[in-house]
């Protein structure tokens, strides 16, 4: 219902600055009434700004030159040597030009231009111009807020919104009518908008009743809806008498307006009647009072859209951007000081932490990897199934084995025959010995020497039982080694069912298995608190490497400095809140898990009896196959040992029968010679007293002999 805005400040300025004209020539002065004029103005706008933060154009200041714009109300000249007063200008034509297209349905415009408004309102002075007076632009402010609302409540009718809802949109575009109304009111204002005051005043009255009417209306209908016919009816004729305000203050408007006001009457109304008759003759519900009513309170769903003067989407590239004064080099080094700073604090933080966490993980000795090792048992291990898939292609491994065995056994068993049979060859010469030198007597002389040849047999004869007790020491060992490897190679080489069944597995509860699983659960809480704390460091430091504000440094009063500090730091605010609550939790997992593992203890110890059994057995096997080639070698030199001893042993015992015979030949000359020296004494009379001969002597000998016979000797 409102026209549009007259166009503010759209007038030509004098640029006295060369860079000024190098940026945007004349297309920022008379730029065309579309929205490819706002980016024109705007990009011009961002450009000014990046050139007053390197060059000393301000007021009173080094490179100021005048600049001159022609106010739109009174159409006077006015001059300013400062930039800003051109950026003032600019923003001014911005939303001027904003809330032309906004009048010529183009509504997201009037946000746009309450937001350069407001912009202009809160960052520049407001003595440059009467135009940018704080009344001027508060009043443009609510009037663009105001339409723009306006063409909320237009589409939640058309989308036939609860009504509630509706009167709450209408009522807000009430009050922001009304805060423009108080600018049009000032005297200040007035004075400056002369005629035009008293035409716009009269328009946004009668803006504020005939929506107030709209607000009233819809109050109405969500009374009819609960069925509080009383209330119907008062809001009803409050919109009608709102509606009948708006009317008499349309006289002058054109005739849509007129039409809209009449199609309204039309509505409310109808509505009014139509509720008081019903509660007059059926409901008779007492009518409040107006005032008695909870008043409707706005809801604002727009706002003013805020003018980023450094956005690069709308400002373009930065001209001026290799222009960098030291200030702000010097600014860069301090806010990269805070940035250290911040980093340092959140690493004190994190190692602290850190340390404790590795302390206790370390004391708790719980590799999250290895907890859990029942997965290990369903299988056989790879490396003993590249022993078994070995022995499959060699069908013949233990049986060569035990022949092996068995012939050196053999061989084993032959030597140690023969060298007993040297041995008791010895044993017996050595009796026949003794028993001749008894036979002859202590008186006797000595018997020639025995043959030379049995000390050599006797001597060689104990070289050979000291080699043989040795090697039978290392054959008993190497018998042991092969009847334990022997075992151990059938299995490998038996049906792998048969090797998974020999290989030890646990046997775990329900209750331990639950309890196995809750300590899983929690270390893997635990290396999930570790990763997101070491990703977080990592985009904490990431997110400081990359900030870089040297531009907005260039663009930022020293004065404000401080704050665009607090400002850019606050985008690790996100960051830090996470790593927080990441540290936080340490706490709580770390009691959860000691309570965990004090259930686990009993269910540790157990699987680990079974590993370190399982680990045992696995080692066996494979160094009984490992085992093997080196059997079969030490059994070849066993066998090829025990064929040379065996030989020569055997040359040994004949030997040692032929120096038996010799010396058995020897002592019966010495016996005949001596029996020759001194026969046996003639038989005597019997003594009376004399015991009677065992029978084995008067089988062996006359009667009365003392002499032993020959064969006793033999």
């Amino acid at each position: 219902l409102l026209g549009p805005l007259p166009s503010h400040l759209v007038c030509c300025p004098a640029l006295g600055s060369l860079f000024l004209s190098l940026c945007l020539p004349q297309s920022a002065v008379n730029v065309p009434r579309d929205f490819e004029g706002c980016s024109t103005l705007r990009k011009y706008f961002g450009q000014l700004h990046y050139l007053q933060s390197r060059i000393p154009m301000g007021a009173e200041q080094e490179a100021a030159v005048p600049i001159a714009w022609t106010e739109i109300f009174s159409g006077k000249t006015v001059t300013h040597e400062d930039i800003k007063y051109e950026q003032a200008c600019i923003l001014y034509n911005l939303g001027a030009l904003h809330s032309m297209l906004g009048a010529m349905d183009k509504r997201v415009s009037e946000e746009c231009a309450a937001g350069a408004f407001t912009y202009l309102r809160d960052h520049f002075p407001h003595s440059y111009s009467v135009d940018m007076s704080h009344q001027i632009l508060n009043l443009n402010i609510n009037l663009m807020l105001g339409q723009a609302q306006e063409c909320l409540l237009e589409k939640s009718m058309l989308d036939n919104r609860k009504s509630f809802l509706v009167a709450r949109i209408s009522a807000q575009v009430v009050d922001y009518y009304r805060e423009a109304c108080k600018a049009l009111e000032n005297s200040e204002t007035a004075s400056l908008l002369g005629k035009i005051q008293k035409d716009w005043k009269k328009l946004v009255q009668m803006k504020i009743s005939y929506f107030a009417a709209v607000a009233h209306l819809h109050m109405g209908k969500q009374a009819e809806e609960q069925q509080k016919f009383g209330e119907r009816v008062i809001y009803f004729q409050s919109a009608l008498d709102k509606l009948n305000e708006a009317i008499k203050l349309a006289k002058g408007q054109p005739e849509t307006v007129q039409e809209a006001l009449r199609f309204t009457m039309d509505v409310i109304g109808g509505k009014y009647n139509s509720a008081k008759k019903d509660n007059d003759f059926i409901y008779h519900e007492a009518v409040p009072a107006l005032d008695t009513l909870q008043s409707v309170k706005g809801a604002p769903l727009v706002k003013a859209l805020p003018v980023n003067p450094t956005d690069p989407a709308v400002t373009g590239p930065d001209i001026f951007a290799k222009l960098v004064p030291m200030a702000a080099h010097e600014a860069s080094s301090l806010y990269s000081e805070e940035k250290a700073k911040l980093l340092r604090d959140v690493m004190a933080k994190i190692e602290a932490k850190n340390e404790v966490l590795d302390q206790f993980m370390d004391s708790m000795q719980l590799d999250p990897e290895t907890v859990d090792n029942l997965d290990m048992y369903s299988h056989i291990p790879p490396i003993l199934m590249e022993k078994c898939a070995a022995l499959s292609v060699r069908p013949d491994t233990v049986k060569n084995l035990v022949q092996s065995m068995q012939v050196l056994s053999g061989v084993f068993t032959d030597v140690e025959a023969s060298l007993k049979e040297i041995q008791e060859l010895l044993h017996e010469d050595e009796a026949q010995e003794r028993k001749l030198q008894e036979l002859l007597g202590k008186g006797s002389p000595p018997p020639a020497p025995s043959s030379s040849g049995l000390a050599e047999v006797s001597k060689e004869c104990s070289k050979y039982m000291e080699v043989h007790e040795k090697a039978s020491f290392t054959n008993t060992e190497l018998h042991k080694a092969m009847n334990l490897h022997i075992s151990n190679l059938r299995l490998l080489s038996g049906p792998l069912e048969q090797v998974r069944a020999a290989l030890p597995s646990p046997t775990l509860s329900e209750d331990d298995k639950q309890v196995l699983q809750n300590l899983k659960r929690i270390l893997g809480k635990v290396q999930e608190m570790r990763d997101q704390r070491m990703s977080l460091e990592q985009q904490l430091r990431e997110m400081i490497q990359k900030d870089d504000i040297t531009t907005s440094l260039v663009t930022t009063d020293r004065s404000e400095m401080k704050k665009l500090f607090e400002e850019q730091l606050k985008k690790y605010d996100q960051i830090k809140v996470y790593l927080e609550q990441n540290l936080a939790a340490q706490e709580n997992i770390l009691k959860a898990l000691t309570d965990a593992n004090v259930k686990y203890a009993a269910v540790r110890k157990a699987l680990a009896e079974v590993e370190h059994k399982w680990n045992t057995t696995v080692q066996t096997l494979v160094a009984s196959y490992e085992a093997y080639e080196d059997l079969m070698k030490k059994s070849q030199e066993g066998k090829d040992f025990y064929t040379d001893l065996e030989g020569k042993a055997a040359k040994l015992l004949e030997k040692a029968r032929a120096a038996c015979q010799a010396a058995e030949a020897n002592r019966q000359q010495i016996l005949e010679k001596e029996m020759k020296k001194h026969p046996p004494p003639r038989p005597t009379a019997p003594k009376p007293a004399l015991q009677k001969k065992p029978p084995e002597l008067e089988a062996e000998g006359p009667e009365g002999a003392d002499v032993p016979p020959l064969c006793s000797l033999g």
